[in-house]
């Protein structure tokens, strides 16, 4: 193209040019514009539409008290958890999706709310609600409640919206009584199955609804099959059961003064009002304060039709998972028994049978499995396991009945897992492309991490293996044997490691479960009770033990030719399954994989860094395996407990004048500098914060004569001179005291030696050849700006001397702990001459709350149960108090200072619901012990994804 002649043909054309590229960029903006102000108008649309549905569905169902469900429809779905609890939504959720659910309906947690508001009493429209949906239920079944001659049966169960495996009641079979359970018996044409649901129904009432201990039953049952040379519950006859129903009935009588109840709608309201009061049972509050599960929450109660495993052998009764919730293989996992009921897999009172032909063989059992027993039902289970986990997109805990060669979905809920199957779980499923990262991130409980962070049994180390048993939950735990659950707490509440030891565990163990440091059984299988509940806990469980025969009298237990008495220490190996004589040597734990994996996706999604607590090298190192970003606390104090230097440290303390402290200090000053090159080192880079000397000096002073003695040689005054010293250094408060920036002030000599010892080791460690070290000097306790002012002079004069000497320089910081209320008030201020803070919460929760931490044990009990503080605040911040002071201190700290270094330092720091609360706050990082690293690496990015849902909702 021939070029303008021109110049000012040239300026046309490059006018033009220019006119039409920005003409070219304003279009492009404005379909970016365009675009986001759709995709935001879209956002909004959708949660305008949502917000109307949700407003229509509350107004629709306003005043329903009860949910129907069954023949492929429901009037519930699994998003409404909160009303119907976790069983109801799902048992709604299958019906939906029709797979075959026994219809039935469920009462809402509200009517629990309102029962306990309204001193035990229901909402007057419930009774009405409950016949209707009764009425529907016969009708889509074909019989009536209570009728002579096509009885309807029910199951009535609980259901929270958190799981709650074992903790409240159960009724089934109910309905029964002296007439319906001839109907029963010419219905089914099974007489002596007739006779078992009735004995297994007024066991069963008694003990839940009428307060008839279970024992008293057993007992019988016992004594009749001895009597009659029987061992097992499936040789006992029609007649058998018959005899036993009218024992059964007699000592209810004898106990009760009254009779069994006959009238069916009695038993359907007894058993409704009995499952509403197990919500504040003890085992149900235990269990809720564990896993901090609010009691406003409440429970729903959930009525379905009867359907039978016991019916003969084509009848079963099964719990499976649809991965292995020990290890998270992707493989069938679960037990079943052929003509029983389903509590009779769960409470392990006959062990069962597996569910494929690979674990029983797996596990060496000579019983058939489910696959090889009953192939057609198998594969119909194996085809609901495929819907419901595509469905859920997680694995899914079941629990079914065959009736007659007839499969019964019975419930499904996201099943409890182990730590390392829930990472392997998710990661999977990643894989397979069910969830995405951050899905995968979200769904681990950062606290269930401590499972996979600590030691194991050295498996070159000998084993006296003296029983095998099933590997019901892993890891490894050595103690002392215990047989009773309140003496498994005693003893733990004494520092104690014990293992419980029982036949069969039921929810009334559950205080000393949590107190135990394992669990072993002689019976149950890898879903009774026991295991769930353990892997739930993160305790190491071996179950089904069968070798072991376990005497509670004499407090005793053998397993062949050996005999273990309380107080003798074992180890069981949950991973094994092995019973083990004496304490184990353990090895520690090896992080990698699936592992590595998750964290990797965890530490591209969070924002919050992760530092450690530690001042050794071991926890330092302990610190960077498990992926910590820097130290974020060194407590120098604890460097001077050491044997090798004490001495010099009460020495230093207890010179009269300052020659002596500082003569005292020269000798600790070169070990010092030695702790803090190892520290640098093995932080390679890393930021490390130092606090200097903080605890009140009486914490050192000498205990015993030769520890006097010893001082005395050293300073050259004489015992009576130190003792009379030591007196003078007593303290009524030492808590708030003569320590932190106050010793410094009054011994800048102490601070000046710890300040050189830092930066001779910062210069040090530059000059071999290891990467830049960037200590931060942290000044413990100030109160006030002029605290801060004078010893970071100090630090600062200190750190110039050093550069000067060694003729090099390295960066630092100058900061301090905010851990008093004054501090956080005055953080503006402070900031001005603090290029740090780290909030020291442990002092903070103290000094806000006025409780002391080490006897706040005294009453904090009383104080969660009475619902003062929802958690112990020493464990996880008080978001309301102290949370505030941190975030108005951290707020006046960035407007004083651009830039500012904010951290959290306390116990706090490795509580997942506090790291989400430092993440809010806008902190830089957390730090905490090397052992809680993890856990809040994954807490953090547990948080920055709720912040972008948020954000999204």
């Amino acid at each position: 193209m021939a070029k303008p002649k021109t110049k000012a043909a040239r300026t046309k054309k490059a006018a033009k040019a220019a006119k039409t590229a920005v003409a070219r960029k304003a279009k492009a903006v404005k379909k970016t514009a365009k675009a986001a102000v759709k995709k935001v108008a879209k956002k909004a649309a959708k949660r305008v539409v949502k917000k109307a549905v949700k407003a229509a569905a509350a107004k629709l169902q306003k005043g329903k008290l009860v949910y129907t469900f069954g023949d492929g429809r429901a009037e519930g779905r699994a998003g409404m958890r909160e009303l119907l609890g976790g069983k109801g939504a799902n048992l709604a959720e299958m019906s939906n999706l029709g797979l075959p659910v026994p219809p039935g309906f469920t009462i809402t947690t509200e009517v629990c709310t309102a029962y306990y508001d309204n001193g035990r009493k229901y909402p007057k429209d419930l009774a009405g609600q409950v016949d209707a949906a009764l009425a529907k239920v016969e009708k889509l079944v074909g019989a009536k409640f209570g009728d002579a001659k096509m009885p309807l049966l029910v199951s009535v169960r609980s259901g929270a919206r958190a799981s709650m495996p074992g903790m409240m009641d159960t009724v089934l079979n109910l309905g029964l009584n002296d007439v319906t359970v001839e109907a029963l018996a010419r219905q089914s044409g099974n007489e002596r199955f007739a006779w078992d649901s009735y004995r297994r129904f007024i066991q069963m009432y008694s003990d839940v609804v009428l307060g008839v201990g279970h024992e008293h039953f057993e007992e019988l049952l016992e004594m009749h099959k001895e009597e009659h040379g029987l061992v097992l519950d499936t040789e006992l006859k029609a007649a058998d059961w018959k005899h036993l129903v009218a024992a059964y009935k007699k000592k209810v009588a004898e106990e009760l003064g009254r009779p069994f109840p006959q009238d069916v709608r009695d038993q359907l309201w007894g058993a409704i009002g009995a499952v509403f009061s197990s919500w504040m049972n003890q085992r149900a509050i235990t269990y809720r304060a564990l896993h901090h599960i609010p009691a406003s929450w409440g429970t729903a109660v959930n009525v379905q039709a009867m359907v039978f495993g016991n019916m003969g052998e084509t009848s079963c009764t099964g719990v499976a998972f649809t991965r292995d919730p020990s290890t998270g293989e992707k493989t069938y996992y679960g037990e079943y028994l052929i003509n029983a009921q389903g509590e009779d897999v769960v409470a392990g009172i006959r062990t069962p049978q597996q569910l494929t032909k690979a674990a029983r063989l797996a596990v060496g059992n000579q019983l058939p499995s489910m696959e090889e027993s009953m192939p057609p039902t198998f594969r119909q289970l194996v085809a609901v396991f495929q819907k419901l986990e595509k469905h859920y997109r997680d694995m899914q805990d079941i629990e079914f009945t065959v009736q007659q060669g007839k499969l019964w979905m019975l419930q499904t809920r996201s099943g409890k897992r182990t730590a390392k199957a829930a990472i392997k779980i998710a990661v999977d499923m990643v894989k397979e492309k069910l969830i995405g990262q951050a899905e995968a991130v979200s769904r681990i409980d950062p606290s269930s991490l401590d499972q996979l962070l600590h030691p194991t049994p050295d498996p070159k180390a000998e084993r006296k293996v003296v029983a095998k048993g099933l590997a019901a939950s892993p890891g490894a735990a050595s103690g002392k044997v215990v047989f009773q659950a309140d003496e498994a707490e005693k003893m733990a509440q004494k520092g104690e490691a014990v293992i419980l030891c029982r036949v069969e565990t039921s929810p009334e163990d559950i205080h000393g479960m949590h107190a135990a440091k394992g669990i072993l059984t002689a019976r149950g299988g890898t879903t009774s009770h026991a295991a769930v509940v353990a892997r739930g806990m993160g305790r190491p469980c071996v179950s089904g033990a069968g070798s072991i025969r376990i005497d509670y009298a004499a407090n005793r237990m053998t397993s062949g030719d050996v005999v273990i008495s309380k107080g003798d220490v074992i180890t069981i190996d949950g991973s094994t399954g092995e019973v083990i004589l004496g304490l184990m040597p353990m090895i520690e734990p090896q992080l990698s994989g699936d592992f590595g994996l998750l964290m990797g996706w965890a530490d591209k999604l969070r924002k919050l860094k992760v530092r450690t607590n530690a001042e050794t090298p071991a926890d330092a190192e302990t610190a960077v395996r498990f992926g910590c970003e820097g130290i974020g606390l060194c407590r120098t104090e604890h460097m001077f407990f050491d044997a090798d230097r004490i001495t010099a440290v009460r020495e230093m303390i207890l010179s009269p004048a300052v020659e002596g402290r500082r003569k005292a200090l020269a000798k600790i000053l070169p070990m010092q500098r030695d702790d803090f090159v190892q520290l640098f080192r093995i932080m390679a880079g890393r930021p490390v914060t130092i606090r200097l000397l903080d605890p009140p000096l009486h914490e050192f002073l000498p205990k015993t004569d030769a520890d006097f003695e010893a001082v005395a040689r050293g300073t050259g005054l004489s015992v009576d001179a130190l003792r009379e010293r030591k007196k003078a250094l007593e303290e009524t408060n030492p808590m708030l005291g003569h320590r932190g920036c106050r010793l410094g002030i009054s011994y800048p000599e102490i601070y000046e030696m710890q300040a050189r010892a830092i930066f001779e080791a910062a210069v040090l460690v530059s000059k071999s050849g290891g990467k830049p070290v960037e200590p931060e000097v942290m000044i413990p306790l100030v109160a006030t700006k002029a605290e801060i002012d004078i010893l970071k002079g100090k630090v600062d004069a200190v750190a110039a001397a050093v550069f000067k000497e060694q003729g090099r320089k390295v960066k630092y910081l100058v900061g301090t702990m905010i851990e008093l209320p004054r501090a956080a008030l005055r953080a503006a201020e402070i900031a001005q001459t603090a290029e740090f803070f780290s909030f020291g919460t442990n002092d903070l929760t103290q000094t806000t709350l006025g409780i002391s931490r080490d006897d706040s044990a005294l009453f904090m009990e009383d104080y969660l149960k009475a619902g003062i503080f929802e958690r112990d605040p020493f464990v996880s911040i008080d978001q309301a108090g102290v949370g505030e002071l941190v975030q108005l201190a951290a707020q006046r700290g960035r407007d004083a200072r651009k830039g500012i270094k904010l951290g959290i330092c306390g116990e706090h720091g490795g509580d997942p619901s506090s790291v989400r609360f430092c993440h809010n706050a806008g902190l830089d990082y957390v730090s905490c012990s090397p052992y809680r690293v993890p856990i809040a690496r994954l807490a953090a990015a547990q948080a920055a994804i709720s912040e972008e849902q948020a954000s999204e909702a």
